[in-house]
């Protein structure tokens, strides 16, 4: 993958289209979308439902290739690179936070925030206390060694977001991560995520419905009809 030196700490996103075909013809998702975030910047995408927020998240994380335009995060361009070399770039510099928590049921929580360490083959002592530490920071120090299956919702997606620290990666892509949490706990884990995030000088980009949520995120834009609003 090339990386660009004098482009460092961003997020240059720019005239994203995506397409797909169908019976009736191609289908337009997203129409021109551009952007830029440096580090420490956040930004919350809201939009109907189908508009194409997830499409935007999944380009954003290196998951599926525009059809034009391109994404560049501190000067990489994750789809020069084969697919080996794009889940490479996603374990290392991106961390997603889904509905969805996606936890391995059979796994512990500490064993869940590890897993990115895992898949690169590299746990090594400092990365298993820095999952201790996020797990204390998260406040489920005492829930380390318990399964998903015996941990709130809450809980659950308080293990997924120290998971998606664990490699200290520049961008956090979060799509609707409070969207199965009552009121309070929706709210106690967007000030989580939002605080770890800034504490860490990353990049935020967070899909929300939730008007309370998107404020708290900031940088409220809206994506309708394929095109993002200032």
């Amino acid at each position: 993958m090339g990386r660009n030196t004098g482009a460092v700490d961003v997020l240059d996103v720019r005239e994203i289209t995506k397409s797909y075909a169908t019976s009736a013809g191609p289908l337009r998702v997203l129409d021109g979308v551009s952007f830029t975030l440096a580090a420490g910047q956040r930004m919350a995408i809201m939009g109907p439902s189908g508009c194409g927020k997830s499409t935007l998240l999944a380009i954003l994380g290196g998951l599926e290739p525009p059809s034009a335009g391109s994404v560049r995060l501190d000067g990489i361009d994750p789809f020069a690179a084969d697919a080996a070399g794009r889940a490479a770039f996603r374990n290392r510099h991106v961390g997603f936070v889904f509905q969805d928590h996606h936890l391995l049921a059979g796994c512990t929580a500490l064993d869940n925030v590890l897993v990115p360490a895992l898949a690169s083959g590299r746990v090594t002592p400092a990365l298993e206390e820095r999952g201790r530490l996020l797990l204390d920071r998260v406040g489920l120090a005492d829930r380390a060694w318990h399964r998903p299956g015996q941990l709130s919702g809450g809980e659950r997606q308080r293990v997924a977001v120290a998971r998606a620290l664990l490699l200290a990666p520049r961008l956090i892509l979060a799509d609707e991560p409070t969207g199965q949490l009552d009121g309070p706990t929706a709210g106690a884990i967007t000030e989580l995520l939002v605080d770890l995030v800034t504490e860490a000088e990353g990049m935020l980009v967070v899909v929300t419905h939730a008007d309370a949520v998107a404020a708290r995120v900031g940088g409220v834009r809206r994506l309708d009809a394929g095109r993002l609003a200032p």
